[in-house]
């Protein structure tokens, strides 16, 4: 994993700069019960707004049926390689309680599942969060009631050679450099003032 280390324009704390996206994942590695709980414990412990807490997690571990069923849920290109994946995990926003419609909700599963990818990454697996997902179905196959919203599914695994994933688009993919946009046009003093 460290070739695809963050190049950053100052050093960054290891588990940032380790921390990518990858799809190639070993399907013959576990996501033992323990790690599984301590990216959830750090998912847990994640900020929101009025500790109003919104972000909830379906679980499952490969070979469950709570796996087989958010593996459903993919769509068929995420499908091709989630399923080698350790563990599948859907993030979930409460958006109302008791009290009303809750603040923020989505950014909070954002900010849980960021918590979820570097906890990760500490106990040596990867994260891939997914856009590519059916929310409806998610609805239907897990009874979520009205008020939680289905945002992301993330896959979690152990890293495994590129060639894993068959075609050579897809290994082309995984092995380019990563990028992001300069610190230039990233933090900014005013719209075309660079702050670095």
């Amino acid at each position: 994993m460290s070739d695809k280390e963050a190049e950053t324009s100052v050093a960054v704390h290891d588990l940032i700069a380790r921390r990518w996206s990858p799809r190639a994942l070993d399907s013959m590695a576990e996501v033992t019960p323990e790690q599984l709980q301590a990216l959830l414990e750090a998912a847990r412990w994640a900020p929101s707004f009025g500790n109003t807490q919104p972000a909830r997690f379906l679980v499952g571990r490969r070979g469950d049926t709570t796996f087989d069923r958010i593996l459903s849920t993919l769509t068929v290109r995420n499908q091709s390689w989630a399923h080698r994946a350790g563990a599948l995990l859907i993030g979930l926003a409460r958006t109302h309680n008791e009290k009303g419609e809750i603040p923020y909700a989505e950014y909070g599963v954002g900010l849980a599942a960021e918590n979820l990818a570097l906890q990760a990454v500490a106990e040596g697996l990867v994260a891939h969060q997914m856009a590519g997902f059916d929310p409806g179905a998610v609805r239907g196959t897990f009874r979520v009631p009205d008020g939680v919203r289905p945002l992301v599914a993330i896959a979690v695994g152990v890293l495994a050679d590129p060639e894993v994933l068959g075609d050579e688009r897809a290994i082309t993919r995984e092995t380019a450099r990563r990028e992001r946009v300069p610190l230039a046009e990233f933090a900014l003093r005013d719209w075309d003032d660079p702050a670095f």
